[in-house]
């Protein structure tokens, strides 16, 4: 009796371990089925992409991602799904899939790349000095936080750059409202905005107007030494410009003030983006 009891017992033991076997296989072959079924997602996902539709492409990059969040292949479908959606300019719809992916996978060896190409995104929606200045802030803050985070990579020499053509579109915003506070004879509120140009963003192309503006406006008002003090300095450091031309001219008593026109700026030229997964 014993001995059946015992025969019984290593029985029962050994159908437990060949049921739990078999449901590891299967969870294997499971496993498998559903990374060939992300594969193949990501891979129409590319093909859409190729093909110019990025929204049906970005939705197959999310279910490439949903159906194995595990995988390797998880990140870059995450990735490429921003970018997709980037490449259409869907810019706050991109942003929102960047911002997820940073939170979602915090150790992605291409985590500059999110924070890059958040950064792109603000930069590429201001082409216009008319425009609102906040998604041009807040590039130049994503920018700033990759020089800091990512110093030696090619994103921080890139963001260096247009970190420049940031500072020059902040300086012609200012300029363009002080011009208008000019047309307008608002002398002390286009007086603040020049003398911030000066200020802030000396280094610009926009300094020796600003500073013939100045010139301009303390002659119109009556305030004649304060307009030869800025004409001096204008021709101190800028001589042979032809703003301290213009501001020469001013101190002649047939001088009217100079109608104000806009000028033609051209847009940023667009830099394709290298390959993220070669």
């Amino acid at each position: 009796m014993s001995k059946y009891i015992i025969f019984l017992f290593i029985y029962i033991i050994f159908i437990v371990s060949c049921s739990k076997d078999k449901s590891k296989v299967d969870q294997v072959f499971l496993e498998q089925d559903i990374e060939a079924e992300m594969i193949v997602a990501y891979k129409e996902g590319m093909k859409e992409l190729e093909e110019g539709d990025a929204l049906y492409a970005s939705r197959k990059f999310d279910e490439a991602e949903i159906l194995f969040p595990q995988s390797i292949w998880a990140t870059k479908a995450s990735l490429m799904s921003a970018y997709a959606l980037y490449s259409q300019n869907y810019y706050d719809d991109a942003i929102f899939n960047l911002e997820r992916h940073i939170k979602n996978y915090p150790k992605d060896k291409d985590l500059v790349y999110a924070h890059y190409l958040i950064a792109i995104c603000y930069f590429e929606q201001l082409y216009d000095e008319k425009k609102d200045l906040k998604p041009l802030v807040k590039a130049r803050e994503k920018f700033e936080y990759i020089l800091k985070k990512y110093p030696n990579t090619d994103y921080a020499i890139d963001a260096k750059w247009k970190m420049g053509l940031i500072v020059d579109q902040m300086a012609a915003k200012e300029m363009y409202v002080g011009r208008y506070y000019m047309k307008m004879e608002k002398w002390i509120a286009a007086i603040n905005r020049f003398k911030f140009v000066v200020k802030y963003y000396d280094t610009t192309v926009y300094i020796e107007e600003a500073l013939h503006r100045l010139v301009e406006i303390y002659y119109k008002i009556g305030l004649v030494e304060d307009a030869q003090k800025v004409a001096a300095t204008l021709g101190y450091n800028y001589g042979s410009g032809e703003w301290y031309k213009n501001s020469y001219r001013i101190f002649n008593k047939s001088y009217k003030t100079a109608k104000i026109t806009k000028k033609k700026k051209d847009s940023f030229i667009r830099k394709k983006f290298k390959k993220l997964f070669e």
